[in-house]
């Protein structure tokens, strides 16, 4: 089950997937919403003070989401500054099953307004069905037991919550024709994944483009890439390999992979076009 990080060499032991609890995500939410009840705010009204949604902060209480540095010191500042949000927030821990690098990026991606993805190997995490995530489990080296299997689809079920529980979030996505065309899994397992794909690509927050299996000029060629604006507009790049993952903060950086995202979206299939090929592609299957 590789995919970005989320399905690195993570899991409950080994290099990169030391064990975890989700307990200290549920206690900080609820020492979040009780400090929020005292000072006699809603949802809403607090959301109003910290700068998020009124439904991330629903998720952040609920123990579903691993809030940013922005989210706890803004809820410090608009709950008292007594420290305890600080000094709760150094204890949190996510669920099993994400990789150790892709932790951070996988924290800003809880609070982004922009998440763009170029895959090139293998349909990304957020796309993936059950069938075909655990069919590419078969393959890894070392091979992974039931649990660590079933933590790591979890983790990525979790993460897939994401494209709706996030509306006012623009996801894009560029994959390429192939990673379909190798079926992964078999037959079935494909026109599975294909169908939730043109489902997800009918949300109005999503953009969906295939990259051609031929196509002269290509600037995704150097490997997969991922891309986030935060609220406060500062972005960031996310780079993987085989064992490792980089996260890019650097403005120039982060720039010039914003402008090789853009030409791919130009070199890409259009959405209407995507979804074409897509649904010829199950209806060949």
């Amino acid at each position: 089950m590789v995919d970005e990080g989320a399905a690195g060499t993570g899991g409950t032991t080994g290099a990169g997937g030391e064990p975890e609890s989700s307990d200290s995500l549920r206690t900080f939410g609820a020492v979040v919403q009780g400090l929020r009840e005292h000072a006699g705010l809603s949802r809403e009204e607090f959301g109003a003070l910290v700068r998020y949604s009124k439904h991330t902060v629903a998720s952040v209480e609920l123990g579903r989401r691993m809030p940013d540095a922005a989210f706890v010191e803004r809820a410090e500042e608009a709950l008292g500054n007594t420290g305890a949000l600080r000094r709760a927030a150094g204890c949190l821990a996510r669920q099993p099953g994400l990789a150790t690098w892709f932790r951070q990026w996988a924290r800003l991606e809880q609070v982004a307004i922009t998440l763009y993805t170029y895959e090139c190997r293998m349909v990304p995490g957020l796309l993936q069905t059950e069938a075909y995530a655990r069919a590419m489990a078969v393959d890894h080296l070392p091979p992974l037991n039931d649990t660590q299997i079933n933590e790591r689809w979890a983790a990525r079920a979790d993460r897939q919550g994401l494209l709706r529980s996030q509306p006012n979030t623009a996801f894009s996505f560029i994959i390429e024709e192939h990673t379909f065309l190798r079926r992964t899994g078999g037959k079935d397992v494909t026109r599975e994944l294909i169908t939730h794909a043109l489902e997800v690509a009918q949300l109005r927050n999503v953009e969906l483009q295939i990259m051609p299996l031929v196509r002269e000029s290509h600037t995704g060629l150097q490997g997969p890439l991922q891309l986030l604006e935060t609220p406060e507009n500062s972005w960031y790049a996310y780079l993987e390999g085989q064992e490792s993952g980089q996260l890019i903060a650097d403005r120039k950086v982060a720039s010039v992979l914003q402008r090789r995202y853009a030409r791919m979206r130009a070199q890409a299939l259009p959405l209407e076009d995507s979804v074409s090929l897509l649904q010829r592609m199950r209806g060949d299957l």
